[in-house]
Parts: structure tokens; sequence; C-alpha cells
């Protein structure tokens, strides 16, 4: 190891842990122990339409109950300091921003109906609409409107995203600590939103790799639901100039129920 191990746990406060996440927590806890490393507890808050009362002290209890001890974050404090995304909302801004300057991400200012109407246009064609390289210069983006409308839209408080400029028809090469080397072609790929301005808070992707990276986190040990996910998030590491501390990436099998052979649920997981 040429850096201290430092892991993270960061559930979102959206119900009970499930077993899926104490499987989580529980890899995370024993490597950095393994490797004399430090776990931190990181709150992704940054759903507010999911965000349930009273979900962010049942995990840190169930935490607690399963013996598993925060090194630092939510309720332990620490050096990065705050551990709650929703917290952290002015770092995301300047990050997202930060990608609009150098060129990797792009305002788009589509509202809801229109996307759904374009969905549903694509849908009587019998195709399937992707926001991506294919459309993104022929809808309301700032790859597409003079920068000086883009201007007058954001000033007079129009509501807008920040998507990710996927690159066109490139092979992103991953590895992972459990399957080995992948390859994902970014034409299979869409530009993902990573900002909101109707509720100033970043998506998933953009906040995991900002914290990640500040944070100072060496090893991601997630569930396998997140690998569609490992090449977005290679691509951030890239185009914030990141890539010579990118952490190592585990995603771990999906866990299946003992009957039946389907995927456990989280309702499962909490009985």
């Amino acid at each position: 190891m040429t850096r201290p191990v430092r892991v993270r746990f960061a559930p979102s406060p959206t119900g009970p842990l499930h077993i899926g996440g104490v499987r989580t927590a529980l890899y995370n806890y024993l490597f950095a122990r393994r490797h004399g490393g430090k776990m931190i507890l990181r709150i992704e808050d940054t759903d507010s339409q999911r965000f349930v009362p009273g979900a962010e002290a049942y995990i840190i209890e169930s935490l607690e109950w399963c013996g598993i001890h925060i090194d630092e974050g939510v309720g332990q404090g620490g050096p990065h300091a705050p551990y709650r995304q929703s917290e952290r909302r002015e770092i995301y801004l300047k990050y997202a921003l930060q990608l609009v300057d150098a060129g990797w991400a792009y305002y788009a200012f589509d509202t809801a109906d229109e996307l759904n109407a374009l969905r549903a246009q694509y849908e009587e064609r019998g195709k399937t609409f992707a926001y991506n390289a294919s459309v993104r210069e022929r809808l309301a983006t700032s790859l597409a409107l003079p920068a000086d409308e883009v201007r007058a839209r954001i000033e007079r408080g129009d509501q807008w995203v920040v998507r990710f400029k996927m690159p066109a028809d490139e092979t992103v090469r991953m590895h992972d600590l459990i399957r080995g080397d992948v390859e994902v072609n970014t034409s299979t790929l869409d530009d993902k939103v990573l900002y909101k301005s109707a509720d100033a808070l970043p998506t998933y992707h953009l906040a995991n790799i900002v914290d990640d990276h500040l944070m100072e986190i060496t090893h991601v040990i997630r569930g396998e639901e997140w690998l569609p996910s490992l090449p977005l998030h290679y691509l951030l590491y890239r185009a914030f100039g990141w890539e010579a501390t990118q952490p190592e990436f585990a995603h771990l099998p999906l866990l299946l129920k003992p009957t039946g052979g389907g995927k456990l649920s989280k309702r499962d997981g909490d009985k």
C-alpha cells in the first residue's frame, strides 16, 4: 500500500439499514482493520425526495450494534467535515462549474415535460431516447445556445442542470478488484446529470467522486449495482485530473434470497 488505507461507508438516509448495507459496511470495516487503515461514515443525503426522518440515527445505532466502529465521519467528526452531503452544497457547485469551464460538462435547460415529450416521440418510432452526443447539440443546452442566451436564462432564474459531456465512441478501460479488467464503449452511455439548480444539490455521481477525492479515500467497496456507473466515475476522475489518486474499486456481488435465487431487496433485508 502506497497510501494509508481509507475506506468509507456512505449510506443514504432513506430507511432502515438493510442486510446488504450491513454486509458492505462490514467489508469496509474489516478491510480497514486488516490494513491498519480508517473507516469513514459519510451520509449521502442529496436525494431530498427520499429522505426519511430518523434514518440517519438508525444507521449509526445499527453499526454500533454490529460492532462496526467508525474512525471518522458523522457522529465522530474529523479533518474532512462536514460528512453530510447536504452540508457540502457549495463544494459541489464549485466542482460542477469547473467541469463546465473545462469543457467536460454543459448546462441543460430542458424541462421534465419537454423530456417526457421527446421520450414519447422516440417510443412512437420504436426507439429509446438517450441524452447523448446525438442530441445534446440540438436541444436547449449551452452547447447549442448562444453564450448570451445561456447567461440570460441563468440570470433570470430558469432551472438548469449540469450534464457530463460523455466522449463519443471511446473505450473506457477499468479495473475491479473482484472482476478484473472491464471495458465499456462510451457509445452505450448517456450524459448523466451531475448537478441540479432546482434543489442546489448534486447527484450521486458528482458528490461521491468529489467527496472520495477530498476525503482521500483509497478503496471504494460497494455493491455491484454501482458497476454500470464505473465508466462515468473513471471519466470524472480524468476530467478533474485526479487519476493519480483515484481509489481502487471493488463491487460486491448481490446477496440472493435463500430460496428462489432472486435479489435480496431492502424490505427482505429488514426482516
